[in-house]
């Protein structure tokens, strides 16, 4: 556990170890919210990766793969290619 004083400009300095074990550098986006009176902090990367890995498990639960997802895809493109613009 490390402590962090916050500033007057409502600054905090995270300590080096913190930021190693979270694989945080300068610049980085951090999500601050509070849970039942408790600050929590999570890197913005570390969500957009889980919820990247929910996306797959959902695909793999669904039992649609990543070639047929791309080519429906290719396929209603080619058909909206074919629409006049404006009509639906």
């Amino acid at each position: 556990m490390s402590d962090a004083v916050l500033r007057p400009k409502r600054q905090i300095t995270i300590p080096k170890e913190v930021c190693d074990a979270l694989d945080i550098r300068p610049g980085d986006t951090l999500e601050l919210f509070v849970e039942e009176s408790v600050l929590k902090m999570t890197p913005r990367k570390a969500r957009a990766l889980d919820a990247l890995e929910e996306i797959r498990s959902a695909f793999e639960r669904s039992g649609i793969s990543e070639e047929g997802l791309l080519e429906e895809g290719r396929r209603v493109r080619r058909e909206m290619a074919r629409e006049p613009a404006g009509e639906e």
